[in-house]
């Protein structure tokens, strides 16, 4: 994203390769191309298409529109066009990514900026610090999720910002990838419906998000130079179909190019994926905008294979309107991009509305700060839970409870994250020391121990707790984004010192309780049995403290799942290489690797504990037999077997049986929540599209659905034996 540390290094670059078609810069260009030349130029019109009309919205006259665009596209001299297709410089313009308009003919050009988890850093404006988007994932709530959408929106606005750099939607193929935090999943169905509610939360409010990056992006170190290959089967099933409803489902308004080459194209110059899959298949109607600064190989060939804005700046398009003159692009290829960046300024009215350059009532409000705090106790993941002292380690009972020692790297500091394109001036931040402190009260001696060393007082205090809560995992230094941040991660295991500080703290008391902050998975194996508590808190926000002490003390049972897995050793997984030139992606990972390959996880896709149990019972079909274009319903009974009220996640997964093809012994394709009272069922629907059964045969460049049985798995995670039945494809 944002590499403001390259702008004034880069501002002059060009590393372009030379034309190897058309007709040379160098020429003289036919006089009907010439920038200067008179003429009289009409625009072809265009009909609005179903996918355009979808785009523009039902309160949209998409009529009215298209044939405003092409009034445009008639008086707009090349030049002019040309101007429209990058950003305007390297750095921010009124604390904007600024995109031209032109002010004359009514065009208001666009304003971008970074927030995955809040107002961009970049602006040095305060802002809510929402839990980062992995940890939102953890909750398994669109709705939830569309809301955190919406309060983004509310605040980017607050500065005049009309496109948020959002959500990234990355498939997590290792837990090593440093932008880890910044994504949902490692599963393809559980990202594309966290992002569609972001992305419908966003632009209910009037702005315009951005699905990024397209595509196979899931490393940082070697991200601007790194060749993904990956089969079409791979592509199509595995890195695409979140993307494919963020358009379709979502109607997302504009999608950015990601930095990396696949199969060997750039991925702003590969046609593949942004004129053929796109804009063919999926009939996206916006605008596609380079990663920045190093996002862009070309002009005519980028332009050609569907990159409309290069940004931030010129360095590539620059070239264009020499390409226009010299005859290497026509001015209808030209008209083509203009009309989808024109058609997003217009069907969301950013011509019609007055712009707000800084209205701070809109930003960090309580309504926001509260909203921070529900997603980071919802997405609390609790991983263990032993009896300790006669009970479960958790909740803490703050009646009986008379000393708490708390220790650990994260204790005491303001860990949101990472510091690159993501990040966040907070403005006051609760740490967990902080919150655990407020909510234990007066009556609780809560001390706090620095250091990854516990001297003989430190163990003393240790030894005399009533419980001990040890706040640790990861920061900044230890992953984030590239070249702005820490890149990739090393390993996957805790800090030595911090494995020791918990070993040591938990051979004093048999109450420790284990708080993991990161973007992903930690290894647990080295010590998971010498406590008696873990829980996942990843990157929490402004608010995670507070979330924390609501969680431990027990006012909100847990209900996060583990939107990835936590295998028992990094060697499970398949290999990360961020260093090599090229790469090979495979067929399986995460979750669907591990069932494949019969490798148990420490902590598998999906789960979490609560203050309960739950039951499954009574699964029904809709149907015996299903075909292409239905829906099948599966419902079952979820029953609260305990005494507290909690949120239970039902998680379906289709077993193909007998394909013919490769295929991961289970696929995530539906789940649903329920909140349930101690000792109250209810009926939960499951729906799948039977077009997601579907494997995409590369024979015939077609997706196909096998006519064979479908095993349904209704669980609580993906390596529980859930309730099964059959439905068979014709």
């Amino acid at each position: 994203m944002a590499l403001l540390a390259l702008a004034a290094a880069l501002s002059g670059c060009d590393d372009a390769p030379a034309p190897t078609s058309g007709v040379d810069a160098g020429t003289d260009a036919p006089q009907e191309h010439r920038m200067d030349a008179p003429r009289s130029y009409a625009a072809e019109p265009f009909t609005p298409t179903a996918a355009t009309r979808a785009y523009c919205g039902a309160d949209a006259d998409a009529d009215a529109i298209e044939a405003r665009i092409t009034a445009l596209l008639s008086a707009l001299t090349p030049a002019e066009k040309v101007e429209l297709m990058s950003g305007q410089m390297f750095g921010l313009v009124e604390r904007t990514w600024r995109v031209p308009g032109n002010e004359a003919h009514g065009i208001p050009g666009l304003r971008m900026l970074d927030g995955p988890r809040g107002l961009s850093a970049f602006t040095q404006v305060p802002a809510t610090a929402f839990p980062v988007a992995m940890m939102r994932g953890a909750t398994w709530d669109p709705s939830l999720e569309r809301r955190v959408g919406e309060a983004i929106a509310q605040e980017v606005r607050s500065i005049g910002v009309d496109v948020l750099l959002a959500p990234t939607m990355n498939i997590l193929r290792h837990p090593r990838w440093g932008r880890a935090q910044e994504t949902y999943s490692e599963d393809t169905h559980h990202m594309g419906s966290m992002a569609v509610g972001f992305i419908e939360g966003v632009q209910s409010r009037g702005v315009i998000a951005s699905a990024k990056h397209l595509a196979v992006n899931s490393i940082e170190d070697t991200r601007h130079r790194v060749d993904v290959r990956v089969d079409e089967r791979t592509l199509r099933e595995v890195y695409l179909p979140h993307f494919r409803r963020a358009v379709v489902d979502a109607r997302v308004g504009s999608v950015m190019s990601a930095y990396n080459q696949v199969n060997g194209a750039w991925c702003d110059q590969s046609a593949h994926l942004l004129r053929d899959i796109l804009r063919g298949e999926w009939g996206f109607a916006g605008f596609v905008e380079s990663d920045w600064i190093l996002g862009t190989h070309g002009d005519v060939e980028s332009v050609r294979a569907g990159l409309d804005i290069e940004m931030p700046a010129a360095v590539h398009f620059d070239r264009l309107a020499d390409a226009l003159e010299a005859g290497r692009i026509t001015e209808r290829e030209v008209d083509a991009t203009v009309r989808r960046i024109l058609r997003a300024q217009l069907c969301y009215g950013l011509d019609a509305r007055a712009r707000v350059t800084d209205d701070p009532t809109q930003r960090l409000t309580p309504a926001h700060l509260a909203l921070a705090r529900e997603v980071a106790r919802r997405g609390i993941v609790l991983l263990r839970n032993e009896p300790s002292r006669g009970a479960p380690a958790l909740p803490l009972d703050a009646a009986a409870l008379r000393r708490l020692v708390v220790l650990g790297r994260n204790a005491d500091v303001a860990n949101l994250g990472d510091r690159g394109s993501s990040n966040v001036i907070a403005g006051d931040v609760v740490t967990a020391l902080e919150g655990l402190r407020a909510r234990a009260g007066a009556g609780v001696a809560v001390t706090h121990l620095a250091g990854a060393i516990l001297d003989a007082a430190g163990q003393q205090a240790v030894r005399e707790a009533d419980a001990v809560v040890i706040v640790t995992g990861l920061q900044a230094d230890d992953e984030g984004e590239a070249t702005v941040g820490a890149g990739d991660r090393d390993g996957l295991a805790l800090p030595p010192a911090e494995a020791a500080l918990i070993r040591a703290a938990a051979a004093l008391n048999p109450r420790a309780v284990v708080v993991l902050e990161g973007g992903a998975a930690i290894l647990t194996r080295a010590w998971r049995d010498e406590v008696a508590a873990v829980v996942m808190a990843f990157y929490p926000g402004a608010m995670g403290g507070a979330a924390l002490a609501d969680v431990l003390f027990g006012d909100a049972a847990p209900s996060g799942r583990l939107p990835f897995s936590i295998p028992e050793r990094e060697a499970d997984l398949p290999a990360f290489d961020n260093a090599s030139e090229t790469v090979t992606y495979g067929y399986l990972h995460g979750y669907r690797h591990l069932g494949r390959a019969g490798v148990a996880a420490a902590h598998a896709f999906g789960s979490g504990l609560t203050y309960t149990t739950f039951g499954y019972s009574e699964l029904a079909l809709s149907a015996a037999t299903v075909r292409t274009g239905q829906t099948l319903t599966a419902t079952v009974t979820v029953t609260n077997r305990g005494a507290v009220r909690a949120i239970e996640t039902a998680q379906l997964y289709v077993t193909a049986v007998g394909s013919r093809v490769e295929r991961a012994p289970r696929d995530l394709r539906a789940f649903a929540q329920v909140d349930l009272a101690p000792g109250q069922s209810a009926r939960v629907a499951l729906p799948v599209r039977v077009d997601d059964l579907a494997y995409w045969d590369v024979a015939t460049s077609a997706w196909v659905l096998e006519p064979i049985a479908y095993e349904v798995i209704v669980a609580h995670d993906a390596a529980a034996e859930g309730l099964r039945a059959t439905v068979r494809a014709e």
